[in-house]
């Protein structure tokens, strides 16, 4: 079995990797935010998809800045400074609260998600980067299962807090999360991350070899087929992904399947458990299996399992709206090391470009919701079938060039 991480990268890897547990919490109480205010500001769901639109337009507008930051600072200088904007963004929230302001509440997100957009971006190529191109898949899976470790805890953590009798202060969670950001953030301030060297016989960037400007290394990435082809696979998992997270809540209290008090538990344990437990396994299978071959299986399932939630059967939907999230799984951290290989040296603003894609999640979100008010949450997965039928035409049309 090969070796995922080079012994070199041992102790960078498992501290970059905690990083993946901030941005997992972080994105998963969304999906508790969400809910809490339709019923705290009294708003209708479309417009508490706006939770998840302000916090992915973050994620759209600051990838590229973020990627330059990388290219001309290096991925220390990327870590902190997303970690201040995290941090910052969090304790936002306690003035939101005071004034009871969703718009307050809305720009404290915006600088939540450009916060996140650093981190990834930083943190995602250099992860893949620690070892051998053949292993990037199933490294990026290992680290990103933590990624699974923060969505666990933070629905049931959040939630608990939220949905508790009588009513739970929202500045509170993100208060505590902000102030251990930033402490994380003078950590990183005085860790020195070792440089990745290029693998032997590999060249160097376009840009140090043409002296081509970061806007015209972005041009050619855009006009490479393969790389495009995978930022389109990720804006489309994206969408689906997201999304479903989104209206969980609604769907499994609509469905009066589980109650509003026990909904962020299930979802943290049950969804988000089953998500963690398939990314980390995702990533010992791949040592092994080709990524390939596993992302077509997964998608394929996940495609089946939402069309049998959209169709309504009762337990059979229930149980397979769970199954989406084993499926779903090795999905990101999979399209992305394979698609962040088609970039040659130019890792840095790839991955600021792939990094753009969480926006699709905005765009899924507000789809989803549009069809949930208009027709039924359970008829919304529609949304996400169509988004695991893209990733899935694409898994397909990689395998035939292996």
């Amino acid at each position: 079995m090969r070796r995922l991480v080079s012994k070199q990268y041992t102790v960078p890897f498992v501290l970059v990797t905690s990083l993946f547990f901030l941005w997992g919490f972080a994105r998963s109480i969304l999906d508790v935010l969400n809910k809490h205010f339709q019923e705290l500001l009294s708003i209708s769901l479309t417009k508490s998809a706006l939770v998840q639109g302000m916090t992915y337009t973050g994620y759209f507008l600051m990838a590229i800045p973020a990627g330059i930051i990388i290219t001309r600072g290096g991925y220390r200088r990327g870590i902190v400074w997303g970690l201040l904007l995290f941090g910052t963004g969090a304790l936002m929230f306690i003035p939101g609260e005071m004034w009871m302001s969703f718009e307050v509440f809305l720009c404290a997100l915006f600088l939540i998600g450009c916060g996140l957009a650093m981190l990834e971006t930083s943190a995602n190529p250099y992860a893949a980067e620690m070892g051998s191109r053949d292993t990037a898949p199933g490294r990026l899976n290992l680290a990103q299962s933590f990624n699974g470790l923060g969505c666990i805890l933070g629905p049931v953590t959040v939630g608990g807090i939220l949905f508790a009798e009588g009513g739970g202060h929202v500045s509170l969670p993100y208060t505590v999360m902000g102030v251990v950001v930033l402490l994380a953030a003078l950590v990183f301030m005085r860790l020195p991350l070792p440089a990745i060297s290029p693998e032997p016989g590999e060249a160097g960037s376009a840009a140090a070899r043409s002296g081509s400007s970061p806007g015209k290394v972005l041009l050619r990435l855009l006009c490479t087929r393969p790389f495009v082809a995978g930022l389109i696979a990720l804006f489309f998992y994206e969408i689906s992904e997201i999304a479903i997270n989104s209206l969980f809540i609604n769907y499994v209290t609509e469905e009066e399947w589980i109650s509003r008090r026990m909904a962020p538990t299930v979802l943290s344990f049950c969804g988000l458990g089953l998500f963690m437990l398939a990314r980390a396994g995702g990533s010992l299978v791949m040592a092994a299996v080709s990524p390939r071959k596993v992302l077509c299986v997964c998608a394929l399932g996940a495609l089946v399992s939402s069309l049998l939630v959209c169709a309504g059967l009762g337990a059979v939907s229930h149980y397979a709206l769970l199954a989406i999230y084993a499926f779903e799984a090795v999905m990101f951290p999979t399209i992305f090391a394979m698609t962040i290989g088609e970039a040659g040296r130019d890792v840095k603003l790839g991955s600021s470009l792939l990094m753009m894609s969480p926006i699709g999640g905005a765009v899924g979100t507000l789809l989803m919701s549009g069809v949930a008010e208009h027709l039924s949450t359970s008829v919304s997965f529609a949304v996400p079938a169509a988004g695991f039928a893209v990733v899935l035409g694409y898994g397909i049309i990689k395998s035939r060039y292996e």
